[in-house]
């Protein structure tokens, strides 16, 4: 897959992803660092390890998790939360993050300032430049209407592919392609090619009950980390009136008048992104929210754990 899209291609940020915005993304990082990587593999024994440094050190602990190993149980914190908890550790180790970005149909609405898939392409671009500058490699692996692989690479190299290739695929948008998500899960699970963070972008309308077995998996070998993108009527009921909306070429006029018609409305629109919230949060996963209008950088920030250098 080509990395860069013809200028002539170039969208107008808003129905469109515009190559160019990605790239003018690059300024908006500064000197930064990310958070330390907690440990997911049990340690028993002499073993070959891809990781390299100094060992392992005591990092964080969280709400235990189906495969976890018993012997790291933080005994103490789960005494005082009454609530099994687990220790993590920190390992030096080449860092790589995959982003795992959704691209089905679904993904292409907004009602506010952008679509939707025009805001998960500016928050990819931003994980993609806040990566780089820390260090670490990164790639884009497409689910959805798109099913391509950008493979991890270093420095602006690595970011540049990544733009190009989201670009690219949202100007030669094919028919849908319906992927559940726990099969894109399973096959970013193949190809993580040695990834220390995963970053899956997405609406959620994919999330299916399998999802929940393929994100523990993936997270016993990387952080998986979850950003919902969401157009603003998915999440709180629209204010009374009529609404068009068009979908296929076929137009319509949707009459939202009583608060019954209204949240009904909005509980089908933000049925997908209620469902990968709550599954994220119920596995300890970091997990943020975005919908159609906000910046992007600060979501983003949160959940790689970005932290400015003082270099």
């Amino acid at each position: 897959m080509s990395a860069v899209v013809s200028r002539a291609a170039d969208g107008d940020g808003l129905s469109r992803v515009s190559l160019s915005e990605l790239i003018a993304l690059r300024a908006r990082v500064g000197k930064v660092r990310l958070a330390p990587m907690p440990s997911r593999a049990a340690r028993s024994g002499q073993q070959s390890s891809r990781l390299y440094g100094r060992g392992m050190d005591y990092a964080e602990s969280r709400v235990y998790q189906a495969g976890d190993d018993v012997r790291r149980l933080d005994w103490r914190l789960t005494a005082r939360s009454g609530k099994l908890h687990t220790k993590l550790f920190q390992e030096d180790r080449e860092g790589c993050l995959l982003i795992l970005l959704d691209t089905h149909a679904s993904m292409r609405f907004g009602t506010r300032v952008r679509f939707k898939s025009v805001q998960a392409a500016r928050a990819a671009a931003a994980a993609a430049w806040c990566a780089v500058r820390a260090g670490e490699r990164v790639g884009v692996m497409a689910f959805g209407h798109a099913d391509q692989l950008v493979r991890p690479q270093a420095g602006p190299r690595g970011a540049l592919a990544v733009c190009g290739a989201m670009a690219e695929w949202d100007a030669h948008a094919a028919p849908d392609r319906l992927e559940p998500l726990s099969d894109a899960l399973a096959r970013a699970g193949r190809v993580l090619h040695g990834a220390s963070r995963v970053l899956l972008i997405s609406d959620g309308f994919s999330c299916d009950d399998a999802a929940r077995k393929r994100l523990l998996d993936l997270g016993r070998h990387a952080q998986v980390s979850v950003l919902v993108v969401a157009d603003v009527l998915e999440l709180a009921p629209a204010t009374p009136g009529r609404y068009p909306l068009e979908h296929a070429g076929e137009r319509c006029e949707v009459m939202l008048h009583s608060e019954r018609q209204r949240g009904d409305f909005q509980r089908v629109l933000g049925a997908g992104q209620a469902r990968l919230g709550e599954l994220a949060r119920s596995l300890g996963l970091r997990c943020s929210s975005i919908d159609t209008t906000t910046d992007a950088f600060d979501a983003v920030g949160g959940l790689l754990g970005t932290r400015r250098s003082a270099r």
